[in-house]
């Protein structure tokens, strides 16, 4: 029998957090995370990382594990996804994965097949190299003229995944937006997918004062941090509310426009996704959240989530 699993989608914001932890509670879960950017050491208030009096308990897998320097793929989620859900559902327990990156619980949730050209270190070195000489925009508009789909994804400056996609083309002939779509829609997984969404214009007002608790709450600092330990080419730098930061050490701009940056980037972040969401995944069980009433709505959710999970337990699938 294939093994249930909860997954919680939804913009930046909008409370999966919160609830995923409810959920374990109420259900006997533990918390699995799909954020490609939390599962890094030390890259805590930019990535809104939950805390340990957040968590109130409950298990979090896949949270704060890796070393910022090393690199991290959708097919090792995949990977680390299925082992984490073999281990809690071994004991008796229900993974609840929660997390924002669209393709990574795409992905793992549907079992997709990744290209067989594996990584080469040589080519990753070289490429940097050339990088460092040559900056990454005609390696950029080289992905592009490539696979536009693919490059449209991406940020221009996010030197690892524009190496990987060239990578992939030159060793495989296939680019990454062809891998995505030769996928056969089935899962390893009975999931059930909760979407969480909110009015935009207070989805957006949540974004922009999140941003400004992250600064009051030392966000300028742990980038100056990680930024100085583990230069700009580390993966976690990539992630909006670092990125923007770096022109402002280099003085090319004021605090207050890096600032603004992170706020409009992670707005454009939480339509994207939204989009992603709405046209990629499948049987998503969508849910308005009115952040002025989470209880009330979170408990209209629990009843949902109980009826669907008896459900599941009782067929044959």
């Amino acid at each position: 029998m294939k093994p249930i699993v909860v997954s919680i989608i939804g913009p930046t914001a909008v409370g999966k957090s919160a609830l995923g932890i409810e959920l374990a509670k109420k259900f006997d879960g533990e918390v699995i995370n799909g954020d490609s950017m939390q599962i890094y050491k030390e890259f805590d208030i930019g990535t809104a990382k939950v805390t340990e009096e957040e968590m109130d308990g409950v298990p979090h897998h896949l949270l704060d594990f890796l070393d910022p320097s090393e690199s991290y793929s959708a097919a090792d989620f995949k990977k680390d996804l299925k082992e984490k859900v073999e281990d809690i559902v071994g004991r008796n327990k229900l993974p609840i994965v929660v997390g924002g990156t669209g393709f990574y619980i795409h992905s793992a949730l549907f079992d997709f097949t990744f290209s067989d050209s594996k990584r080469d270190d040589s080519f990753e070195k070289e490429m940097l190299d050339h990088v460092e000489q040559n900056g990454i925009e005609p390696y950029f508009e080289k992905l592009k003229s490539i696979d536009p789909d693919y490059a449209e994804k991406i940020h221009p400056h996010n030197i690892r995944r524009v190496i990987r996609a060239l990578e992939v083309y030159e060793r495989s002939g296939q680019t990454m937006t062809s891998i995505e779509e030769n996928q056969e829609a089935h899962s390893p997984f009975r999931p059930i997918i909760i979407g969480l969404e909110i009015e935009r214009e207070t989805l957006y007002d949540r974004i922009n004062n999140r941003v400004k608790d992250m600064m009051d709450s030392g966000l300028l600092a742990e980038v100056e941090s990680v930024y100085k330990k583990y230069g700009k080419d580390a993966q976690g730098m990539q992630a909006i509310g670092y990125k923007e930061f770096i022109p402002y050490f280099d003085g090319e701009y004021e605090l207050d426009e890096a600032i603004r940056l992170v706020q409009r980037n992670t707005r454009r972040f939480a339509k994207r996704q939204l989009t992603y969401y709405r046209n990629k995944l499948p049987d998503v069980h969508w849910y308005n959240i009115d952040p002025e009433n989470y209880r009330k709505d979170f408990s209209t959710i629990f009843s949902d989530l109980e009826g669907m999970l008896k459900s599941l337990e009782n067929s044959n699938q």
